[in-house]
């Protein structure tokens, strides 16, 4: 099973880098009363990220048990999340956490995982959720059932009309699955439920109808709180696919919209993602928790906020390339007639080592 992670699936799955999904899980704070829901789980990551989150977060200082690797001498640390009292380990252990996909080897992996992490009944199931037959088989999943959705739903899909349920249809007209997908998630989150989903950067700026219906969705009838524009290497080795992240809660509306610029995770943007010094998201998270309108405005910075005002003036274009300004640095040359006396120098220098050369050939 473990082998078929190593490439992109056929249906368009790429597997979200962890760090990318506590960045996600870390910016909306799930609670342990929560009920979290992803729509395309794949291996289940997501919800183990909240999982792992939530045990951090209610585990006592004094309780975290530190073990030392003899060999390798790596510390880690083990939560016990002793701070979570009898009601809340009840619900995460058996209704907590839902994830749905189509995909049986996923869904296969994504179950050991969860149970590994101490989920003993996780809600995993077999179910394409862009398909009439979710609602049918799940109507309380499927229509405002959640408190948080965290996803990284297929980017390269494309299906018939027949296919999709005639509710997402009404929402957007389109075939692309990314875009159907953040309609379903809006229709599965509870009224004040709030999402981090990724999406591919056409998402953000496609000129359709049906691209620009989303964003209209997500601006006008709902609160969209931020975008946040990750690296194009985020995805290697499945896909070079440039992608951010939305972060949305359903219902209200939008003020303001926080920007971030996310130019470096951690790892080298190769196929071979090594750890390297350069790491925008600590810098992210700490940017979103201590946020602030009035004085995020500097459009040089990495973080910064937009109004839905200048957005829809925009015609609701999310891309922060659209937004962000850029300072550029004069660089100074040598005049042209001075690189020309170089080259013309360099050519010499050559011209008398190969004359050189051909007479010790002779």
């Amino acid at each position: 099973m473990l082998s078929k992670l190593t490439t992109a699936g056929i249906n368009g799955q790429f597997r979200t880098p962890r760090h990318i999904i506590r960045l996600m899980v870390d910016m909306l704070e799930p609670k342990p009363t929560d009920t979290i829901g992803d729509p395309a789980c794949g291996t289940g990551g997501f919800l183990v990220g909240v999982m792992d989150y939530l045990l951090e977060t209610y585990t006592s200082p004094e309780a975290v048990i530190v073990e030392t690797d003899p060999e390798t001498k790596a510390v880690e640390k083990i939560y016990v999340g002793d701070r979570l009292d009898d009601k809340a380990r009840e619900h995460i252990r058996n209704g907590m956490f839902h994830g749905f996909d189509f995909d049986s080897t996923m869904l296969r992996i994504a179950a050991m995982n969860l149970m590994l992490h101490g989920v003993d009944d996780p809600g995993i199931h077999y179910q394409d959720t862009l398909s009439t037959g979710f609602t049918d088989k799940f109507p309380r999943q499927a229509s405002e059932g959640f408190d948080v959705i965290l996803a990284n739903p297929p980017f390269k899909g494309s299906l018939d009309f027949e296919d999709v349920h005639s509710g997402l249809l009404r929402q957007v007209k389109t075939k692309k699955t990314e875009l159907l997908f953040l309609a379903l998630i809006l229709r599965m989150l509870k009224t004040g439920g709030r999402s981090a989903t990724i999406v591919p950067d056409g998402v953000l700026f496609g000129s359709s109808g049906a691209h620009r219906q989303l964003r209209e969705l997500l601006v006008d009838q709902n609160q969209l709180e931020a975008v946040i524009s990750l690296p194009s290497g985020v995805f290697k080795p499945y896909a070079g696919v440039s992608t951010g992240i939305v972060v949305f809660t359903k219902g209200g509306r939008t003020d303001n919209v926080f920007f971030y610029d996310v130019e470096a995770d951690g790892r080298s943007l190769d196929d071979k993602r090594e750890p390297v010094p350069q790491n925008d998201l600590p810098d992210c998270l700490a940017r979103w928790r201590s946020r602030s309108p009035a004085i995020d405005s500097d459009r040089t910075s990495k973080a910064f906020y937009v109004s839905a005002e200048e957005i829809r003036e925009a015609g609701y274009e999310l891309s922060l390339g659209r937004y962000k300004k850029y300072v550029y640095e004069e660089e100074e040359y040598d005049p042209p007639q001075v690189v020309l006396e170089r080259m013309k120098a360099l050519n010499d220098e050559i011209a008398s080592d190969l004359a050189e050369l051909e007479e010790m050939l002779r």
